[in-house]
Order: C-alpha cells, then sequence, then structure tokens
C-alpha cells in the first residue's frame, strides 16, 4: 500500500514538473526564512539563561524618581557588593563587574582588547568553563588574569600560556593563571581577559565609600528558596541607609535582562522579547503563505485528478485512505522542501549573520535538529495538505464520472467576483504582503527622518581618537604638532565622543533656583579648550572655554540651550552654579543644542559642559584639514601619536561613522522587513502565476470561442487578469489599516518621528497591483495569443 502510495505521488510530481517545482520553491523558500529565524529567535531566547545557576543570579537595578519621571539604571555603586555579602544572609555571593580597555602586551605583541575587573568569584557565580587553571582561585591574587583562548592565541600562539607574563597598559605584569574557553553567542558578557577587583583598588579606583557613583554592574547569587520579591523586600533600602541618595535598588532576574530592559514607569518590561514575538509571527505568516501557495495548486488541480478519486472509490477505497495518500504527497513535497531549504539556508546563512551581527550556525550534529527536521516536515505537510485531502476526497464517484461534481460553495461579492475557498487564500496571501511593504516603507522613511535630522554640530572630517597610555600627559605637544603639521585645523580633549552619553547628574543650584530645580537631570560633558571650533557648535553668546588663554576656564562651563530654559536665566553669562557642595562653575557661553545620542528624542536634555577640573579626559578630537586628503591628514596624525605615545596603537573612528549607529537597531528592522515582505510577494505571486497559468489552460476553449467572435488580444487579457487584480485590491483594503495601526503603535516609541500618510497606502497599493499584473499578465496575453483554430479543433 505505502509503495503505491509513493508511486502515484512520485507520477503527479513528474506529470507536472512546473507545478511541482513551484509547490517545492515556494515551500522551501517558506521553510528557509523559519529556518534562519528560527536560529536568530533560539540565539535571543537563550542569551544569559544557560549558565549553571541562571536561575539564581541576578542583576541589581536602580529606580529613583528624577524631575518627575521615574528612571531606571543597571549601574551600582562599587561598595554594594562588600555589603551584600556581609550584612545580607539570603546572599549566597555578589559580585562586581566593570568593562576595561586596555593595552596588552607579551613580549614584542601588542593588543588592545577589551577586558573587565571582577570579583574573584565572578568564573564560580557563572560557570564559565575554564580549559586551564582553577576557577574558584584563578582570580585570587592581585596580579592574576584570565584569558580567553583567542586571547592566548593573539599572544602566545600555540605556546602554552599559563604561567607566562602579560603587561597592562605598559605599567603592570600579570601572570596567567587561567585560560577560558571563548565566550558563546549565548552571553551577553564580552571580554578578553578578567583582572582582579584588587587591582582596580590598588591603583585608587575603587571609591567603595562614595554611594551616589553609579558606575559599575553588581550580580548577586541568592541562596536556593530564596524568591525575588522576598529579596527585592530586603535591599530595597540599601541605597538610602547608606547615603543621603534616594535611589531604591530591586533586581531583574539574569534570564529576563537581555529580553526585557524597556522601563516603563519604574518597571522592565519588553524590549526584544517584542522583536523576537513580531518576526516569529512575521515568519509564521510565511510559512503559511508558502502552505497556502500548496492548497491552492492542489486544489485548482481538482478537476484532474476527479476522476482519479472516482475509480478509486468504486474500486472501494475508503475516504481515510484517499485523504492519507493525498497527505502523503504533501509531506513527500515537504520533505522535497526542506531539503532544498537545507541546502538555501547554508547559502544564505553568511549574509543573515552579517544582517543581524550575529555568528548563527545549524549544529547538524545535534540529534535534537533531526528530530525538529522530521516534525517540522510533518507539521509542514499536514498543514499544506490537510485542506487539499478532505477537498479531493469528498468528491462523490457518481457525479465525478458522469463530468459533473460538486463544487465548493460560493457567494457573490462586490463587482460579481464569488468567494471561494481559492480566493479567500489569496486575498490572504496578498493581504500579508501588502502589510508588510506598507511597514517597510513606513521604517525606511522614520529612518530616513531621523538621519536627516540637524544633529546641531558638524560631523565631517571629526576624527576621534582613544587617548591612551600617555597622549593625555602630551596633549599640548599632540595638539601642536596636528596644528603647525596641516593635520588639523581644531582639537580638543573631551571624556568621551561626542556620539556618546558620557554623565548626568541631578542636585545642581544656581541663584535663584528652587528646591524643584535640583531635580532637574543635566547632561555632562567637558573640553579643556577649541570645543566649539572643532566640534562646529553654533555659539550663541559669550566665548567658548580656553584654559590656556583665562586660567579661571578650569572651572568655567558652557550651556546649551536647554539648559538656560531649564535654569530660567535671562543672563546666562557669569551666573555661577555648584552641585550640593562641590566646586563652583561658572558660564562662560551658551551653545545651540546638538544631539548628543538618538536622534529620535523629540525634546533635547539640559546639557553642562565643563572646563577640565577634575575631569578625566578619555579622548581627543581632531577636525582634519580638508585642504589634504582624509589618508594624508591621518598618516600624519598616526605619525605625531606614535612619537608622543609609543608602544600605543593609533586607534581612532569618524564621528559621522559613530553617529550612523545610533540607527543600526532601526536599519536592521528595516533590511529584515523588506527581506519579509520580499520573500512574501515572491512566495504569493509564485501561486499566482501557477493560478494564473492554470486558469488560463481551464478557459483556453473559451478564449478560442472569443477569439472567433472578434474579441481582441487587450479585451481578452483583461478579461483574464481582472479577477486577480481585484483580489489584490480586496487584500489592499484589509491590510492597509491593520498596518497603518501596527506602524502607528510602532512609531509612538520615537519622540521625533514622521506622520503616517496617504501617499505610503497609495504607493503599497500601485507596487503590490503592478506586481500582481506583471505576474499574471505574461500567461494572460500568452492565452490570448494562441491561434483558436488549435485550441477549437476537437470540438
Amino acid at each position: 500500500m505505502l509503495k503505491n502510495y509513493f508511486t502515484i505521488a512520485f507520477r503527479n510530481l513528474t506529470r507536472k514538473p512546473g507545478f511541482s517545482f513551484i509547490n517545492i520553491l515556494g515551500l522551501a523558500i517558506g521553510m528557509t526564512a523559519a529556518l534562519l529565524i528560527g536560529l536568530w529567535v533560539l540565539n535571543e531566547l537563550r542569551i544569559d539563561r544557560t549558565y549553571p545557576k541562571t536561575d539564581r543570579i541576578y542583576l541589581l537595578y536602580n529606580r529613583d524618581r528624577i524631575d518627575g519621571t521615574i528612571w531606571v539604571w543597571d549601574q551600582t555603586p562599587k561598595s554594594t557588593a562588600p555589603v551584600l555579602k556581609k550584612d545580607y544572609p539570603a546572599v549566597e555571593d555578589a559580585v562586581r563587574y566593570s568593562p576595561i580597555h586596555f593595552l596588552t602586551s607579551a613580549g614584542e605583541i601588542h593588543v588592545n582588547s577589551s577586558g573587565a575587573f571582577v570579583d574573584s568569584g565572578f568564573l564560580s557565580m557563572f560557570g564559565f568553563p575554564l580549559l586551564e587553571g582553577q576557577p574558584a582561585h584563578a582570580l585570587d591574587g592581585m596580579y592574576n588574569i584570565v584569558i580567553t583562548q583567542k586571547m592566548a592565541k593573539r599572544l602566545f600562539g600555540n605556546e602554552d600560556p599559563i604561567g607566562r607574563t602579560i603587561r597592562i597598559d605598559n605599567k603592570a605584569d600579570f601572570t596567567v593563571t587561567g585560560v577560558l574557553k571563548d565566550l558563546t553567542a549565548a552571553t551577553s558578557f564580552n571580554f578578553d581577559y578578567l583582572l582582579t577587583w584588587q587591582y582596580l583598588a590598588h591603583i585608587g579606583w575603587n571609591d567603595e565609600q562614595n554611594w551616589g557613583n553609579n558606575s559599575i554592574w553588581t550580580y548577586v547569587l541568592l541562596k536556593p528558596g530564596i524568591t525575588q520579591q522576598a529579596f527585592d523586600s530586603q535591599v530595597r533600602d540599601i541605597t538610602r541607609s547608606h547615603s543621603k541618595e534616594t535611589a531604591e535598588v530591586f533586581t531583574q532576574p539574569m534570564s529576563r535582562i537581555h529580553l526585557y530592559s524597556k522601563n516603563q514607569d519604574g518597571k522592565l518590561v519588553g524590549d526584544k522579547i517584542v522583536t523576537v514575538r513580531l518576526f516569529t509571527a512575521i515568519v509564521a505568516f510565511i510559512l503559511l503563505i508558502a502552505c497556502i501557495n500548496f492548497m491552492n495548486l492542489s486544489t485548482a488541480r481538482s478537476e484532474r485528478r476527479a476522476r482519479e478519486v472516482g475509480i478509486r472509490k468504486v474500486v472501494g477505497a475508503v475516504r481515510g485512505s484517499l485523504i492519507a495518500q493525498f497527505i502523503g504527497e504533501s509531506t513527500l513535497i515537504a520533505t522535497l522542501a526542506f531539503v532544498v531549504a537545507l541546502l538555501l539556508t547554508q547559502i544564505s546563512l553568511p549574509a543573515f549573520n552579517q544582517l543581524v551581527a550575529e555568528h548563527l550556525a545549524i549544529d547538524y550534529r545535534n540529534p535534537a535538529f533531526w528530530l525538529f527536521g522530521m516534525g517540522f516536515i510533518v507539521f509542514t505537510g499536514l498543514l499544506a495538505g490537510s485542506y487539499p485531502a478532505f477537498y479531493l476526497s469528498s468528491f462523490r464517484p457518481v457525479k465525478v464520472l458522469k463530468g459533473t461534481f460538486g463544487k465548493v460553495n460560493t457567494m457573490n461579492f462586490v463587482g460579481g467576483l464569488s468567494v471561494t475557498p481559492r480566493r479567500i487564500l489569496v486575498v490572504l496571501q496578498f493581504s500579508f504582503a501588502i502589510a508588510l511593504i506598507i511597514c517597510t516603507i513606513i521604517v525606511q522613511r522614520q529612518i530616513h527622518y531621523g538621519m536627516n535630522r540637524d544633529t546641531g554640530y558638524n560631523r565631517d572630517h571629526l576624527v576621534v581618537v582613544t587617548a591612551n597610555g600617555q597622549a593625555n600627559d602630551h596633549y599640548e605637544a599632540i595638539r601642536t604638532e596636528l596644528l603647525t603639521s596641516g593635520a588639523a585645523i581644531a582639537v580638543t580633549q573631551s571624556p568621551g565622543p561626542i556620539t556618546a552619553h558620557w554623565s548626568d547628574g541631578t542636585g545642581y543650584h544656581w541663584p535663584g533656583s528652587t528646591a524643584a530645580d535640583q531635580d532637574v537631570d543635566f547632561l555632562r560633558y567637558a573640553t579643556s579648550a577649541d570645543f566649539v571650533k572643532t566640534m562646529g557648535i553654533t555659539l550663541v553668546r559669550g566665548r567658548d572655554i580656553d584654559v590656556e588663554k583665562y586660567k579661571s576656564d578650569s572651572t568655567a562651563a558652557l550651556l546649551n540651550e536647554s539648559a538656560v530654559r531649564a535654569m530660567h536665566l535671562l543672563n546666562p553669562i557669569g551666573t555661577e552654579f555648584a552641585q550640593g557642595s562641590h566646586e563652583r562653575f561658572h558660564v562662560v557661553g551658551v551653545i545651540k543644542d546638538f544631539i548628543l545620542e538618538s536622534p529620535f528624542s523629540k525634546e533635547i536634555a539640559p546639557m553642562m559642559i565643563f572646563g577640565p577640573k577634575g575631569v578625566w579626559f578619555s579622548v581627543i578630537h581632531f577636525r582634519m584639514n580638508p585642504a589634504h586628503s582624509t589618508a594624508t591628514n591621518l598618516a600624519l596624525a598616526e605619525k605625531i601619536f606614535a612619537q608622543y605615545n609609543p608602544g600605543y596603537p593609533f586607534e581612532y573612528s569618524f564621528e559621522d561613522e559613530n553617529y550612523a549607529k545610533n540607527f543600526k537597531d532601526e536599519q536592521r528592522m528595516d533590511k529584515l522587513s523588506a527581506l519579509f515582505a520580499a520573500l512574501t510577494v515572491f512566495i504569493s505571486c509564485l501561486g499566482l502565476f501557477a493560478l494564473a497559468s492554470y486558469t488560463a489552460g481551464n478557459r483556453i476553449r473559451e478564449i478560442g470561442i472569443r477569439k472567433v467572435l472578434g474579441a481582441s488580444v487587450t479585451s481578452i487579457t483583461t478579461l483574464l487578469t481582472g479577477d486577480f487584480i481585484r483580489l489584490v485590491l480586496i487584500a489592499f483594503l484589509i491590510a492597509a489599516p491593520v498596518a497603518g495601526l501596527i506602524m502607528n503603535k510602532w512609531l509612538l516609541n520615537y519622540g521625533y518621528r514622521i506622520s503616517i500618510t496617504w501617499d505610503i497606502f497609495a504607493l503599497s497599493g500601485l507596487l503590490a497591483v503592478a506586481i500582481a499584473l506583471a505576474t499574471v499578465s505574461y500567461q494572460s496575453i500568452k492565452a490570448a495569443l494562441t491561434n483558436p483554430v488549435k485550441n477549437l479543433r476537437n470540438e
């Protein structure tokens, strides 16, 4: 019996190779999309959930009301972890994590790499596997260092790194006490080496008594049986009890940090999990559309297989065996499609990995994958074949063998267009395709809207260089050389790139300020001189900070326009202000508002740019000389930095490229939505092409008679394409309001956003009609041009 089913299925596949190809290709593309997105979703769901003690690890957060808004942040004071371990019995362990970026050297090899200061229990808490060394003791000594496999390979090649010496920042030597297996995509941590917290305290970075400095991450491992709610009630006032700070402390489970990080009224709710769910739903619809193609093409061929069904029933076949046969055929097609999908997935993975910035791969050695594959095939086969199986097996043999068999009940629709399951499925396909087209257009317009926004400073030719080693000590010499060599026309020191948030704070007071004014949160930046000229910012009043010309400018400050408004200052120049009892600063100039971070924030936050007193500058900005080529300017700059900061590589980036990173999430979503839309349209058009071909074939005699009676090629083409175009128009009427509502909700996440206008829908509708028309017109014109004598000679 099974052999007979297989033989019939194989014959049906080879009898109409064109239809079989379209069926298999459509399903394969849907499966490929499902596999790619499935790999990405699985990776997202695994991040920070695979540690041996994940269910007991939590990250500490702060929550406070600032200027009328509840803020949440995940950095805490350095003193939090020791206090938790000492005074809170519910805590099994608490560790601190502080990212760093140092020059690491082994002999003549120098590598700039990322690392972290951690407490000694870090490896044991997270269960990171060491290939060499003991996790419990690898970070016990002040000058111990643990490195990753990749780092060991870069510094020592194939030699054993244990016991070898690594010099950090050209200042201290560390002994390798452990080699860590390279981090996988299943963790959010990113480091090449780990240094001890003892060394951080030794170099004076560990201000443990300052409960107002939230600068590191604190992870806690709770004892078994301790609930999050119970611990949160205990730790809520830990900061308040040790300082005058008003922040409330709470925890977030390690397993939820990656997916749930959006602050909503002081609670961490969905962020990336929304994207995961959205793409999962989209790919499910793509797979459904591929299955709809199979249903449509199978039922469209019902007349060709009706006699087969009738004869099989006459000779004793029961409906159950017919259903099994047709589902078996669809499962066979699904199996062939799955094989093609695996090939397409392997071909597509490099480009897809680049798109999503991941390193995804199919683990063919994992039995779970093949078990999933079998289940996937069966599910797709059942989904695609169930309706055709029940439809075809329902034919009554008496009517079939007489040449008339039961047709699906229809209803008249607008313009006399009858409603059948096949047409409903076509409408469903194109509704989803049009909705994705609308979404893609809106996402693209929103991205371009943000990218074209005036940032308030000039990004062109603006370079930022990491000020490591002795760059700050020799800053004046470096600045002079850059200017005199012609490599730069302006230079300034900064605490960080102008495209990144460096610091912010509250508690500032000035003459005439109120208690409520101390809740205003000011962004903070700093400079030594030539900030306005280097950044290309507009000076509204006053002057720039210049410590060379004005010695008192070490405590000078610039305010942006938003800060002047927030401070209610009519004449800001000369105004003195301070944070609590700290150093007093005086305003020397007002600058035009500029965008420090996201261009999608509607309001620009108040900002203070301080003079150099008490500030550590981590970067040097310089504006390249436009009279020279970029290569010439960079070559000159590299020589100058090598002269005054030997042993350190010349690390630079362009601020226009750094600014573009603000759009990376939106651009990724744009590319993915465009990809999904293209796949959906392509799969839908595959089915539409086959249906148009089959419809033209079924009406070939009608077309011949019409031509004999004088019908033109244009009228026949219009007749054959009209039904399909009307279906697409109905799909547009369904998709437009749904997509509009979804995207309107999405745009609410952006303060600076576009409005959804009618031309977006008009463009989407015209595009959908044009695609459908191009798809069906070939078959329609081909049928209309056929010689009627050839079609009617057997009548």
